[in-house]
């Protein structure tokens, strides 16, 4: 294959090559030492521990502006447990609506019918498409994602959510919560992880539940076994203690102080505000470079639902257009490797599953000028690539 040394490479590179969906990139300005204050070799339950743990639950409230009658709590697991937990605690007392129009859609979808035995409605679309929202029916529980990390496809808004619902919305929002807006009031459950939300460390979920959501727990049993790290009640009850920062089981504290310096860093740009401000931006940029580059598209042709977080593009070359699957992807393989070697961009090919292309985090920790360096070096891969073939 051609070293690419036959076209211009371009002279400026990105100085965070980090644009990968999940973990992404760390917030600007990190390193190790902010993280010196984290309480390390101390229990989870002693009181230094507890209070930065009662610092991630009061932060993540006040930043995204979760109502005062919602419980958050940190879960194990990262977003899969969050999501798991809903599913496992909460799913059975009513009929189900599963919506996918991505892979991890797919997977709630597997497991509700797999795992817990249930026979949902799915509600399907293909990559790049949302499913029909006017036919849900709100009687049914619904479980669904926000933001398609591996489409690049996002809800419009919470209209489509009745008020007059009997069953519960259980969402799992982690590419999405600290970037689009959420109508938390039409949300029973929401999930999210801090590795995807703000460039946290992995390993660690978060729940926000309604005072909908809690009356469930309180008065329907499953009729499965939950491990122990699923259990939010005790003798009917729910366990107030674990909405309050007293883990299931026992959490990083190195990860949670990395949480807590990304929630301040947030605080310091204008909290949800800024967030959505930054990620709109990047989505902007990347816009424009699609709108004069006749090689790129967007996956989401609808820009109402195109996602301002896990940006999804596809190669619309007519020449790559008639490569088989097989051949695409070692292309776009072949593409991302020229960047990853140059240090320019790392893990943007797009989602296995997803059609053959590429996938770009924008979200808030992305600074703006990271995104403009590298659209050069994105047309300069293609062009090396497809030279070679």
């Amino acid at each position: 294959m051609m070293t690419g040394s036959q076209f211009a490479v371009p002279t400026v590179r990105p100085y965070n090559s980090s644009f990968s969906s999940g973990p992404c990139s760390k917030r600007p300005g990190w390193c190790f030492e902010l993280l010196s204050d984290a309480s390390l070799g101390r229990s989870h339950r002693a009181t230094h521990s507890k209070s930065k743990l009662k610092q991630v639950i009061e932060l993540t409230k006040d930043i995204l502006n979760i109502p005062v009658d919602y419980r958050v709590a940190i879960v194990p697991a990262s977003d899969t447990g969050s999501v798991e937990m809903a599913l496992w605690s909460l799913l059975g007392p009513c009929s189900v609506t599963v919506m996918v129009w991505e892979s991890f859609g797919a997977i709630w979808l597997n497991d509700v019918v797999n795992q817990l035995g249930l026979k949902p409605i799915a509600l399907t679309a293909d990559y790049g498409f949302l499913p029909d929202l006017t036919s849900i029916n709100f009687d049914h529980d619904l479980v669904f994602t926000w933001n398609g990390t591996t489409s690049g496809v996002r809800l419009p808004d919470g209209n489509f959510i009745s008020s007059e619902r009997k069953g519960l919305t259980i969402c799992d929002a982690t590419s999405a919560v600290f970037a689009q807006r959420l109508p938390f009031n039409k949300l029973d459950v929401v999930t999210f992880s801090w590795q995807k939300a703000l460039g946290g460390e992995a390993a660690h979920g978060m729940l926000i539940l309604s005072p909908r959501a809690v009356d469930r727990l309180e008065t329907y049993t499953p009729p499965w076994p939950l491990p122990k790290i699923f259990r939010l009640t005790r003798q009917g009850k729910l366990i107030d203690s674990i909405f309050e920062g007293e883990t299931i089981n026992t959490p990083s504290m190195l990860c949670v102080e990395d949480y807590l310096d990304s929630l301040n860093w947030a605080k310091r740009i204008g909290g949800f505000k800024g967030l959505h401000s930054r990620a709109n931006e990047n989505l902007s940029i990347l816009t424009q470079w699609v709108d004069r580059t006749d090689w790129i598209d967007f996956l989401a042709k609808d820009t109402s639902i195109r996602s301002n977080t896990s940006v999804c593009l596809s190669i619309i070359d007519p020449d790559f257009v008639l490569l088989c699957e097989r051949k695409q992807r070692a292309f776009v393989k072949n593409l991302t490797g020229l960047l990853e070697d140059r240090g320019v961009a790392y893990d943007i090919s797009g989602y296995r599953d997803a059609p053959p292309g590429l996938r770009i985090w924008t979200g808030p920790t992305v600074d703006h000028f990271n995104l403009e360096a590298l659209l050069p070096w994105l047309d300069w891969a293609f062009e090396t690539t497809k030279y070679a073939y």
